[in-house]
């Protein structure tokens, strides 16, 4: 019993005991959830590094030669694109078409042997115009990516 201030007794306990029991259910509650949100956090941080090469392998161009709606003067010997990660060798395509859509590259489109991210196709001696390069890849995750881009021989 707590005494008020006009010496009336007043029966404060069992409300104090409700709020204590309330207060520590609430902290057991939350020290569950920390515990939780911790124990994610070292699954995350273990699972994350794993995962590295195989969830983020897709293989996006870093560049190209010559470089998407380039204009050159001068025609190319060959097209080159290199992806930010490894390709496979067995799905990668790569043509080269003029504005009448036929193929004008060599037919030797491949990976390069010494360099698993670089797509390459050898190119006769082109006359003026303009031309789109085709491109397909797989990625080591499996993924596929497609794209084109052009270029103009003045």
């Amino acid at each position: 019993m707590v005494g008020s201030p006009i010496g009336v007794p007043l029966l404060y306990s069992g409300a104090r005991r409700q709020r204590d029991d309330v207060t520590v259910r609430c902290h057991r509650i939350m020290w569950r959830g920390a515990t939780l949100v911790c124990r994610l956090a070292i699954v995350v941080a273990t699972v994350l590094p794993l995962l590295r090469d195989s969830a983020w392998a897709h293989a996006f161009v870093s560049r190209s030669e010559p470089r998407g709606g380039a204009t050159l003067i001068e025609p190319p010997a060959q097209i080159r694109i290199w992806f930010d990660g490894p390709i496979e060798q067995l799905f990668a395509t790569i043509r080269v078409e003029n504005s009448d859509k036929r193929r004008v590259d060599k037919g030797d489109g491949r990976v390069s042997p010494s360099n698993d991210r670089l797509l390459e196709v050898g190119l006769p001696i082109l006359p003026p115009g303009r031309y789109r390069v085709f491109w397909g890849v797989v990625a080591r995750d499996g993924h596929r990516r497609e794209g084109d881009f052009s270029f103009l021989i003045r």
